[in-house]
């Protein structure tokens, strides 16, 4: 059986689409794993599956995989290419707000072009059971050992957890060592993605992340949104931030609590394929 997909990335993010609106999701956790392999497969960051929406409030749901084949609930620069992939085969229209289910719950996305679109990515998650992040309450700031070391870290959830931690310069060979262990700590259940942000100045960030189930990327939208969200709410960023990431840069735009959260970037097209599957 011939799989026929899209490869997509949203700043370098990079995304295996398939087309599963009249078909149910083909592949398990070996097949997937076989797919996004960087040598043998086809290779991705995520694998996202286009499908009939569960919730009759959207107008479709979209799946996600990291690529060791483990679920993920939300991805920001996936689902600007789920946006821009229901553009080009003819269910999305530019300039019109369209809501769309995710694994942690709709959200709303809007084509500014067809390479370009801006989500509404809900409102960030504080409360630690939430998260989930064994922490007594939610804070500004918390304190976890790794490794013998005790860092400083902002813990939230844009629909998947994340770990921040403020450094002074992103290039400090310490960070490569220090993201998986910060991924996989016992004080995130769930695993989290590790994001390391250097604040150039209120308006602007540079981030890098290490996400669970993928290892290092190029970008990640909801690592941005976190790293925007965390700092916001400790007073040390305004409402509009522009995060530079190793792929590209992001838009953020939040007012606080109260208010949800966007996020701008653009949507790529790479090609378009098919992949030999088994039974």
């Amino acid at each position: 059986m011939q799989l026929r997909f899209s490869k997509m990335h949203g700043s370098g993010n990079d995304f295996v689409v398939l087309d599963c609106r009249q078909q149910a999701f083909p592949l398990d956790v070996a097949q997937i794993r076989a797919l996004a392999d960087r040598h043998t497969g086809v290779g991705f960051d995520q694998l996202l599956s286009v499908e009939a929406t569960r919730d009759p409030s959207c107008a479709f749901y979209y799946g996600i995989w990291n690529a060791d084949g483990s679920p993920s609930g939300q991805c920001g620069n996936g689902v600007r290419c789920v946006a821009a992939w229901l553009h080009r085969a003819g269910a999305l229209a530019i300039g019109v707000d369209v809501r769309i289910e995710s694994p942690s719950g709709p959200v709303t996305v809007r084509l500014l072009a067809a390479d370009e679109v801006t989500v509404d990515m809900g409102e960030p998650e504080f409360e630690p059971s939430r998260i989930p992040f064994l922490a007594p309450a939610a804070a500004d700031t918390h304190e976890i050992t790794v490794h013998h070391d005790l860092i400083r870290i902002g813990a939230v959830s844009m629909g998947n957890p994340h770990a921040l931690v403020v450094v002074p310069d992103l290039a400090d060979p310490r960070l490569q060592k220090l993201g998986p262990l910060l991924s996989s700590h016992a004080s995130f259940p769930a695993q989290a993605n590790a994001g390391f942000v250097q604040k150039l100045d209120r308006g602007h960030l540079r981030l890098r992340v290490h996400e669970r189930g993928a290892g290092w990327t190029l970008a990640c939208g909801t690592g941005a949104c976190a790293a925007v969200a965390v700092l916001h709410r400790r007073g040390e960023v305004d409402d509009h931030v522009a995060v530079e990431l190793p792929g590209g840069t992001l838009r953020i735009d939040w007012a606080g609590s109260g208010h949800t959260l966007w996020m701008t970037g653009p949507a790529a097209f790479v090609f378009e394929g098919e992949w030999p599957i088994w039974a």
